[in-house]
């Protein structure tokens, strides 16, 4: 197996038996297209199982650790949790793009910094561990992985950045620029609501309002990544 990917096995703290799982859970479709003649397999079944993998630990946890937690207010946290955003971050804290194989169009266009393949990278991850060690051993790499969040999700504070997620869309391309502008006010100062457009290059992707000048800029910043991630399909 190759040392770049011993250094990651490191990084997630399992060694495989069959090295094998690991290699088809970094391998994104656009590479396996590619380079059909290598006959790798991509990551998009793993991720299936990884996801249902994934949300029996979490479900698991929140049921045994949080006995004072209703029905609802578990569905509510175990979403938090296992959302792409979370899980995006969660693999970028491994640094799981910089080993992953890509198509050449895809690394082109930003693939090892794209939330949503992170994500899934994640989640096959989990698939392949399971694969190879068994459910123990997929159950303590992700509460290991995702304890941080757990605690965010369940304290209420689980923040995404969708300014800087928008940034690093955007900036795959270059000469792109990004601003924010406050087009109008609503409402008496003690509760007054801001509307913020962003605009790239002057055109706009995203409109976003909230209690304050940050709170609208992030949710415009939210509107304009579901524009771009919509034209990306």
């Amino acid at each position: 197996m190759e040392a770049r990917f011993v250094e990651l096995e490191s990084l997630i703290g399992y060694k495989f038996q069959d090295s094998h799982y690991l290699i088809r859970a970094l391998t994104h479709s656009s590479y396996s297209n590619e380079n059909k003649k290598a006959k790798l397999k991509n990551n998009e079944r793993l991720e299936f199982l990884g996801d249902s993998v994934l949300g029996l630990t979490i479900s698991e946890f929140l049921f045994s650790h949080y006995a004072q937690l209703e029905e609802g207010q578990l569905t509510k946290i175990r979403a938090k949790i296992v959302c792409e955003a979370s899980l995006g971050e969660a693999s970028r804290a491994l640094r799981i793009g910089e080993f992953m194989l890509f198509g050449r169009g895809e690394e082109l266009t930003g693939g090892r910094e794209r939330t949503s393949i992170l994500s899934d990278a994640f989640e096959a991850l989990i698939a392949a561990i399971f694969l190879d060690g068994g459910m123990e051993c997929a159950r303590k790499f992700v509460l290991s992985q995702l304890k941080p969040i757990i605690e965010d999700a369940v304290q209420g504070k689980l923040f995404v950045d969708y300014k800087t997620r928008l940034q690093e869309v955007i900036q795959v391309q270059k000469g792109n620029r990004i601003k924010y502008e406050i087009v109008r006010e609503e409402g008496p100062d003690h509760s007054k609501i801001f509307f913020t457009e962003v605009k790239l290059n002057d055109e706009t992707i995203g409109i976003g309002s909230g209690h304050s000048k940050k709170e609208s800029e992030q949710e415009a910043a939210k509107e304009g990544l579901k524009r771009l991630v919509t034209n990306e399909k």
